[in-house]
């Protein structure tokens, strides 16, 4: 197997700790680019105060209509930010799925890593409505604020 040093190696995404070592993990080689690109998706741009210009506008097309104009629109969009922020990959080609789970689109990155010529892909499932959790969370936020109210009117008594 050639060496791989050319395409990196850093801390693991999401942050984890090695249990025998109580160090942080390391990604390399094909998993650090892939990770890089996970954490780009998942970086709003304008969230880093350093790096305004650094993740995806990905977040912006929450709610959005599933309509072919607006999926192209996303597509287009995603791939640029990738291929400007992650030097290592080229040959973007991004798809997706709505039809898998509804409120739910699956975006999957097929990609190439330059240096190596090897193609992988990277699966997202991106929600496009988080109502439902929210509903669950202000429904136990009331029952819990009702709790209270008629535990002070019983210690009232």
């Amino acid at each position: 197997m050639p060496d791989k040093k050319f395409l990196g190696s850093g801390m693991k995404f999401p942050p984890q700790i090695n249990e025998a070592t109580g160090r942080f993990m390391t990604s390399s080689a094909e998993q650090s680019v892939k990770e890089s690109i996970y954490l780009i998706l998942m970086t709003q741009r304008t969230e880093r105060f350093a790096r305004p210009g650094y993740g995806s506008n990905l977040m912006s097309y929450t709610f959005m209509d599933t309509n072919i104009t607006a999926l192209n629109m996303m597509r287009r969009d995603l791939t640029e930010q990738i291929l400007t922020q992650e030097p290592r990959v080229s040959d973007v080609v991004i798809t997706t799925d709505a039809q898998t789970k509804d409120g739910c689109l699956i975006v999957n990155i097929d990609y190439m890593v330059s240096e190596t010529n090897q193609r992988d892909n990277l699966v997202f499932p991106f929600y496009l409505n988080a109502e439902v959790e929210e509903e669950a969370y202000e429904s136990e936020q009331y029952e819990s604020e009702q709790y209270d109210s008629e535990r002070e009117q019983g210690e009232q008594e």
